[in-house]
């Protein structure tokens, strides 16, 4: 007889409730291995994407992450020649031009205890009367010096504290580029347009054109081209006020500056020919 072959029996085919995961497993070890496969498979998801990153993946900044700020290196330099032009004392000529009048001589002392004077040829009455400004630790005070115009003695009359402003109507402005601009120039939240500038010459130093950025009625220097030493000397300006330029080498500076006259209970001299009042409060 022949033998007939044995049936192959079919191939097993996996529980049906490991195929459709809606239908409820059963108890037993195969349902607790479907829930471990599940628990793990998150956990290889976040492993694969911290690989996906790399340890040395770059930080991805943000748009509210502050951005640097380009440095203003000419605002920079005249920021720190101002500085030393504050600490700077000699004394100094300058001639003056450019003032619809004749050429002057200004003279600038700045003394080692921070009291100053400036000489200011012309500085009253309509160009006809010689003036200085000088500031010590008595006061403010405008002297009035003998010249053609004025042949009397000189005399000083206290315009206010050490600190305050001279009034518009006496000021002849030459003194500001040696005194109060000098702090303007170093206070770097003041809106100013800084440029380094062509050297005039004959003019040692460096120079820089110096703008306003904000509309104001009383801007707080005028604009125009200010020239400094390194050691803080100034040495060049042009401006509104007319064009200074150092006239020699400076001098050593006197431990305080003496006040030109004596100081008397008169009214200082006014820029304008035949004005010698003080401006009533509330003018300028």
């Amino acid at each position: 007889m022949h033998a007939h072959p044995r049936p192959v029996p079919p191939p097993s085919k996996p529980p049906t409730h490991l195929l459709d995961p809606a239908r409820p497993q059963p108890p037993g070890r195969s349902g607790s291995a479907g829930r471990s496969a599940l628990a793990v498979l998150p956990v290889l998801v976040l492993l694969a994407g911290c690989a996906s990153d790399g340890p040395d993946a770059p930080p991805t900044g943000s748009p509210s992450d502050p951005t640097p700020v380009a440095v203003d290196s000419a605002r920079d330099e005249l920021a720190a020649l101002a500085a030393a032009a504050r600490d700077r004392h000699l004394t100094a000529r300058y001639t003056l031009t450019g003032t619809g009048g004749p050429t002057r001589e200004i003279t600038v002392t700045s003394a080692n205890d921070g009291s100053w004077r400036v000489d200011v040829p012309g500085g009253a009455l309509g160009g006809t009367a010689d003036i200085a400004l000088a500031a010590t630790r008595d006061g403010l005070f405008q002297c009035g010096l003998p010249s053609a115009g004025r042949p009397e003695p000189p005399s000083c009359v206290r315009l206010g504290d050490r600190d305050d402003a001279v009034p518009h109507r006496l000021d002849p402005r030459v003194q500001h580029p040696f005194t109060d601009w000098l702090e303007v120039l170093t206070d770097r939240r003041t809106a100013l347009s800084v440029s380094t500038a062509t050297t005039p010459p004959g003019v040692p130093g460096t120079c820089y054109v110096v703008e306003s950025t904000a509309a104001s009625l009383h801007p707080p220097l005028d604009v125009g081209v200010y020239c400094y030493q390194p050691d803080g000397t100034p040495t060049f300006v042009r401006a509104a006020l007319g064009t200074l330029t150092l006239a020699g080498p400076p001098g050593p500076a006197p431990d305080t500056v003496p006040l030109a006259g004596p100081v008397v209970p008169g009214e200082p001299l006014g820029r304008e020919s035949g004005s010698s009042a003080e401006p009533s409060p509330g003018t300028s």
